[in-house]
C-alpha cells in the first residue's frame, strides 16, 4: 500500500451514498484499495492523518474554458454582448505559448479547489493538452468548432484548417497517459455553424470514439432565432444531423423544449449547468430538475474565469441547490446529496470516466480531495454533505490528489512552478493579449 489516510471522514459518493466516520483509506498504484472502519493489515509508504478531515471524490468541471484566467475580472461590467465582443478582439491575439500559462494557471486554480478532472471547450488544444500533460489534472480537451459552410461549397473535413487542428491534436493526445488526457470533438454551438461541419464533427468523434462537447440553448433568443430560420429548436435541429450519436455534453440547456430534452435524454445527452458565469451574465440556469426527469445525465461547470470569476466548484454547487429552490421557491427542491452527485459522479459520466472516477469504492481511481473541517464556517457539523454543498469552499481543501498523486496540499503544487507560470503571465501572455495594434 503506497498511502492511508486514516481517521477521516469518507464521504463515498457511491451507489448507497455511504458517509463513513474515523475510516482507513488506503490507495495502491493509483487505485483506492482499501476503505475500511479500522487500519488495514498492510503496512503503507506514507500515512496522512485525516483528523477533522472529509475525504471525497475529486471534483468534476464539466465545462470551462482553462485560458480565460488571463482575461479575469477585464469585464465583468460590461453588458453580455460588449463584453463578448471585447473577449474575441483580445482571444484573437493569444497564442499558444500565451494560452499554456493561462491553463496552466487555471488549473492551479482547479486543484487548489478541489477540482480533478476538467472539460475544456476553447481554442489552442495543443497547449491547453500539454498544460494538463504537466500539471497532472484529469482533462478532456475539445477545440471549439465554429464556422459556416456556404451551401454550395464543397467541405471536406480532412482538409478543413479547423478539423485538421481536432484531428492532429485527438491523434496525438486522445487516452495520454492510460486515459487521464481524452480529446473529444468540439462545436461552439449550432448558431455559428451548420450541417456540413455537424455532419462531419459527428461521423469523426463516432469513428475514433471520442466524445463531443458544445455550448446548446443557452438563451431564449437563441432557440428562437433558430425556429425562425429552420423550423426546429437547436436541439431538434442538431439531432436531425446526426450529432448526437456520439457521446455528447451540452453546456446551457436553459431554452430546450420539454419535447426536446425527452429527446436528448433519449440519446444520453448530458446537460452541463453553470449557474454563476450565467448569473452573472444575467442569464437564467439551466433547469437542471427538468433535464434529469428528461432522463438527461446533468453536471456542473464554471465556465471560464472571465465568465464567473473563479474556477471554485464549492460555490457553482451552493449556487445549483439554490437556483434550483427559488425557481421551485421550495427550500427541499435540490438536496444537498443530488447536487454532490452531479459534481463527482455525473460530472465523470458526463466525461466517459464514469468506470473509474467519480466515486470513492476499492478499485477506482484516487481522485479525491481532503477537505478540512476545523474552520469556524465549518463547525458544528449535522451533516456532512450539507455543510459541503452549503458551507464550504474551495479554499477548506487542504490536498487534491489524482490518480494517487498530490497534485496540490496546504498551499504547494508539486507539478506546477506557479512563480514561472505567473511570470509567463505578467511577462508575455497579457501584455500581447492588452496590445493595441497600431
Amino acid at each position: 500500500m503506497d498511502t492511508l489516510i486514516s481517521n477521516v471522514t469518507v464521504v463515498t459518493m457511491n451507489e448507497k451514498l455511504d458517509v463513513l466516520f474515523g475510516a482507513y483509506l488506503g490507495i495502491t498504484d493509483g487505485k483506492i484499495s482499501y476503505i475500511g472502519s479500522s487500519a488495514p493489515e498492510e503496512q503503507p509508504a506514507t500515512i496522512i492523518d485525516g483528523t477533522g478531515m472529509v475525504a471525497m471524490p475529486g471534483l468534476v468541471n464539466c465545462h470551462t474554458h482553462l485560458a480565460t484566467t488571463v482575461m479575469r475580472s477585464f469585464l465583468d461590467d460590461a453588458p453580455r454582448a460588449a463584453a463578448l465582443e471585447q473577449q474575441l478582439l483580445r482571444e484573437a491575439k493569444l497564442d499558444d505559448r500565451s494560452v499554456k500559462a493561462a491553463a496552466t494557471l487555471g488549473i492551479a486554480e482547479c486543484l487548489r479547489f478541489g477540482t480533478t478532472s476538467v472539460s475544456d471547450l476553447y481554442y489552442y488544444p495543443e497547449a491547453v493538452a500539454q498544460a494538463a500533460a504537466d500539471t497532472g489534472i484529469k482533462a478532456n480537451v475539445a477545440l471549439a468548432s465554429y464556422r459556416f459552410i456556404d451551401q454550395s461549397e464543397d467541405f471536406d473535413f480532412e482538409t478543413d484548417d479547423q478539423c485538421v487542428e481536432a484531428v492532429r491534436v485527438a491523434d496525438k493526445w486522445h487516452n495520454h497517459d492510460n486515459g487521464r488526457i481524452k480529446v473529444d470533438a468540439g462545436l461552439y454551438a449550432e448558431y455559428i455553424s451548420n450541417y456540413k461541419l455537424w455532419e462531419g464533427l459527428s461521423a469523426w468523434a463516432q469513428e475514433k470514439g471520442l466524445g463531443l462537447q458544445l455550448h446548446l440553448a443557452e438563451t431564449q433568443a437563441e432557440t428562437e432565432e433558430c425556429l425562425d430560420r429552420t423550423g426546429l429548436g437547436p436541439g431538434e435541429l442538431l439531432n436531425a444531423h446526426r450529432l448526437f450519436l456520439a457521446p455528447a455534453t451540452a453546456t446551457g440547456c436553459v431554452a430546450l423544449t420539454e419535447e426536446e430534452r425527452k429527446l436528448l435524454g433519449k440519446k444520453k445527452v448530458s446537460a452541463v449547468s453553470t449557474p454563476i458565469a450565467y448569473a452573472k451574465a444575467g442569464l437564467p440556469a439551466t433547469p437542471v430538475a427538468d433535464c434529469v426527469k428528461a432522463g438527461m445525465n446533468v453536471a456542473l461547470g464554471t465556465g471560464g474565469a472571465v465568465e464567473c470569476g473563479n474556477l471554485d466548484m464549492f460555490e457553482v454547487m451552493r449556487a445549483t441547490a439554490m437556483a434550483a429552490r427559488t425557481v421551485g421557491a421550495d427550500a427541499s427542491a435540490m438536496p444537498a446529496a443530488a447536487v454532490l452527485m452531479m459534481a463527482t459522479t455525473c460530472g465523470a459520466r458526463a466525461q466517459g470516466r464514469g468506470d473509474t472516477a467519480g466515486m470513492l469504492k476499492e478499485g477506482m481511481d484516487a481522485d479525491l480531495i481532503l477537505v478540512d473541517f476545523s474552520a469556524p464556517h465549518l463547525m458544528p457539523c449535522h451533516d456532512v454533505m450539507n455543510a459541503l454543498v452549503f458551507s464550504a469552499k474551495g479554499g477548506d481543501v487542504a490536498l487534491t490528489m489524482v490518480g494517487g498523486k498530490i497534485l496540490y496540499q496546504s498551499g504547494t503544487f508539486p507539478t506546477i512552478d506557479l512563480q514561472h507560470t505567473v511570470q509567463e503571465l505578467v511577462g508575455y501572455a497579457i501584455p500581447k493579449l492588452m496590445e493595441e495594434k497600431e
